[in-house]
Parts: C-alpha cells; structure tokens; sequence
C-alpha cells in the first residue's frame, strides 16, 4: 500500500509517516519501481500502534523505547502517565477556576481583569500582609470575587488575616453567606470553624438562616458559635446550647454575655436563672461547672437570679459560697 492511500486509511498525514521514518519508527518494508514507499499490513499495524500508544499520552520518543527496549515496562509508563495527567488536571482545574472568578466580576475591560487577577494573586501569597492587604483593598470598578474571598477565608490560619477576611465578606452579601454555608460540611474541624465564624459576622437574614440550622450541627464548636452569635441578636431558641456551653467550659465566658442580652427582657431573665438553678442542684454537675453556674447568674437580673444566688452563699461548697456572696454585694452596690 503507498504512503496516500496509508495515510488516507489511518488518518495519519503523510507528512507524519515521513516523520514517524526519520525517527525509525515504521520503515515501509519495500518500495515501487518508482521508488515509492510500500507499506505492508504489519507496517500499517505498527502505525496503529504508534497512534494508539499517543493516545494515552507517550511522546515519540517514549514510543521508540517500548518498541525496542525490553525493560521499558508498561506498568511503570502507564504509572507516570496517571501522575502526569493527574497533574495536568489538577492544572487546568486551577486556571478554570481563575477565569470563572474573573468572569464572576464582569470586568469591563482588562484593566479591570488585571485587577482582579492581582487580588487573586495577593490572596494566595505567602506574606500574611500581603493577604491581608489584598482582603482590606476596596476595587472602585471591580469588586473582589466572593469565591475566592471565601476560600481564602476557610483555609486562612492567621488571625489578622482571618479577621480581615471576614470583613470583607460581610459586604458580600447573601452569596457569601451560601457559600460559607458549605464549609460547615467539610471534614476538617478547622474549616467548619472558620465557616461558622465568618457566618456570625455576616450581616442578612441568609446568615442568619444557615445560623440556625447550625444549632443543631454535630460539631460542639459549630453549635457554640452559632448559639453565641444568635444569643446576642435576642434569639432564645440559643438558649440550651449556650447553658450547656456554660457547664461544659466551651467559650463559656461568651456563652455567658450572650445569656446576659437574652435576659433583658424579665421573663426569659427568670427562665434563664431557673435552668442555671436546676443544673447546680444536679448531683451529676461537678464543682468547675458549678462555679461557671454561680458566675453566669451575675448578668441575669431580677429576683429569681437574686434568691438563688443567696441561697447559694451558703452552698457546702466554699467555692460556690464566695462567689455567689461576693456577686450579692455587687447586685446591692448597683
């Protein structure tokens, strides 16, 4: 068979079997009176071979190996390829991912997507200033691709970093919060943290909203961010996880606080003294939680909170009485 009517049948320019002869490859085993290339059916096959073998991604020159090298193992080859393409996919999926945040700001021009580009590149730097930078910078034209503002956010380790990140996301708005929303379902403990901290400081009914479906999250740390978060804003539905927070010593201090704005109104005050009572007269509740008890009944005013903490002046245990007889003398002095 001549090279066009070769090149014709397997799609492979003649120009290409020309090439494929100059590297040793196929040599077509006869030639025309005329001096033409012949080649025979197990040359076409070797040149399907070279075809099938480019396909997975071997260069020419990884071809000339294994057809002539013994110790060119294919399970080695087939190895490396994986890891080459694994790498060229992890790759493209970075660059997708940039010019899907680019696209995401609508530029109107490059200027603008060299903005945006400079802010991507500012907030994967390894400088903690420069991150921070990049998360306090306001672009007039441009804003700053929320996409990229939260997944800095979640993987962010620094606390000023972290801090500045926030505030840029609480002027992102509702598509933020749905983002954020996502990283409370991730494995990493850390992540689901920085999640729910970003999300209380999230201004909106949407952050608001994922708040509360993460009261009932399995993660204690998600559920005391949250009841933290919600208890400040007036909601009493916080109220079993921030106590429980109280006796468990988790953010207990803010946990506190937060019982304290609940109690302003007079008779969610009595129900918080009530539930504070009923868990230091527990036998199971041990003396460190009973102390945290004693103090958070400080911030709750009204008479209930007032008449436990007199009779727990003079609790058997000398701890409770002098913490609870010393916040007496402060409700007095004010």
């Amino acid at each position: 068979m001549l090279i066009g009517e070769v090149a014709r049948r397997s799609g492979v320019s003649a120009r290409m079997l020309r090439h494929y002869e100059s590297l040793g490859l196929v040599r077509p085993s006869g030639r025309t009176d005329s001096g033409y290339r012949q080649y025979s059916g197990e040359d076409i096959q070797r040149i399907f071979h070279i075809e099938t073998l480019r396909s997975l991604g071997l260069s020419l020159r990884e071809i000339g190996r294994a057809f002539v090298d013994p110790g060119f193992t294919p399970s080695a080859l087939v190895d490396d390829l994986i890891q080459q393409t694994r790498e060229r996919i992890a790759a493209e999926t970075e660059l997708l991912t940039r010019l899907r945040r680019i696209d995401a700001a609508d530029p109107a021009g490059w200027e603008d997507v060299l903005q945006v580009v400079a802010l991507l590149q500012a907030l994967a730097s390894k400088s903690p200033s420069a991150r921070q930078r990049a998360a306090m910078s306001s672009v007039d034209e441009v804003p700053p691709p929320t996409e990229a503002l939260v997944e800095a956010a979640l993987n962010e380790t620094d606390p000023n970093v972290a801090g500045a990140l926030r505030w840029a996301l609480a002027r992102s708005g509702d598509h933020a919060s749905a983002l954020l929303a996502q990283g409370l379902g991730s494995p990493v403990a850390a992540v689901r943290e920085r999640a729910v901290r970003s999300l209380a400081e999230m201004p909106g009914g949407g952050a608001t909203a994922h708040l509360r479906d993460a009261l009932a999250h399995p993660d204690v740390v998600v559920r005391g961010h949250a009841a933290v978060a919600l208890g400040t804003h007036g909601m009493t539905d916080t109220l079993p996880t921030l106590i429980e927070m109280i006796v468990e010593g988790r953010n207990d201090t803010d946990a506190a606080d937060a019982l304290s704005v609940l109690a302003g109104d007079a008779t969610t005050a009595d129900r918080i003294a009530t539930t504070l009572v009923d868990h230091l007269a527990r036998d199971t509740t041990a003396a460190p939680a009973r102390g945290r008890l004693t103090q958070a009944l400080a911030g709750i005013p009204g008479t209930r909170a007032s008449h436990a903490l007199a009779e727990l002046a003079h609790d058997a245990d000398p701890s409770v009485a002098l913490t609870a007889a010393y916040l007496l003398q402060l409700r007095d002095a004010g």
